[in-house]
């Protein structure tokens, strides 16, 4: 029986990447890759011919199951997402639940994930914090809301661009206009930028700045 390697790879820089990773990547039987047309930028650039195998969050429920016989068969595994580490708001949960429940060994190696640097640039409070990812859409998101609106740590979100000035809105309205927030956006990539202010600061400044790329809010706790 193989293992599962579970690889972060770069969140916008090229350069954000290992020398194991790329070792691990280089020696696999497979990889498999949320998108292998996004993914095969990064191992072409490095020189890495390893099979890839599409593994996204349409599709994980029907191949988990082969995957894990691949595996128990002598194949050895790499789970790489679009950017940053596997499983974190991205595919990678369900296949390392199967593996540990099969006794598959599962190795994550350390690397990119976008909410680290987005937290630590903040100038906000990270010796505790909470990770929230993305909130829902519709259904559960006013009550996950006031939830979070009497939370004391630090709250990390990603959002999509367009989802932006709304979320923020939403921050006004329910945790107060004079909240901390801190939005980092693009990071490692060559438009990096992170707008620190209140909410109400923060919602102005996009609401006049439509955003584009990657998006990391870090919230400040009630105080």
């Amino acid at each position: 029986m193989s293992k599962l390697y579970i690889v972060p790879t770069p969140i916008g820089n090229l350069k954000d990447i290992t020398f194991r990773a790329i070792d691990v990547l280089k020696a696999a039987d497979l990889i498999l890759a949320e998108d292998t047309r996004t993914s095969g930028k990064l191992l072409k650039h490095y020189e890495i011919g390893t099979h890839m195998q599409s593994h996204h969050m349409h599709n994980e429920h029907k191949t988990v199951e082969s995957v894990i016989q691949k595996i128990k068969s002598g194949t050895t595994v790499a789970l790489i997402s679009d950017a940053g580490t596997p499983a974190i708001s991205d595919p990678g949960f369900l296949l390392t639940r199967a593996c540990i429940e099969h006794n598959i060994e599962v190795d994550c190696l350390p690397g990119a994930t976008a909410f680290v640097p987005a937290l630590v640039n903040s100038g906000l409070p990270n010796d505790k914090f909470v990770f929230e990812g993305f909130l829902p859409v519709k259904k559960g998101r006013q009550t996950r809301l006031l939830l979070l609106a009497e939370e004391t740590r630090t709250i990390i979100f990603y959002e999509s661009p367009h989802k932006l000035v709304k979320t923020l809105g939403h921050f006004c309205a329910y945790f107060g206009e004079d909240r901390q927030v801190s939005v980092s956006r693009e990071l490692t990539k060559l438009y990096e930028e992170t707008i620190r202010g209140t909410a109400k600061e923060v919602l102005e400044y996009y609401t006049n700045k439509p955003p584009k790329g990657e998006i990391v809010i870090v919230v400040g706790g009630k105080k």
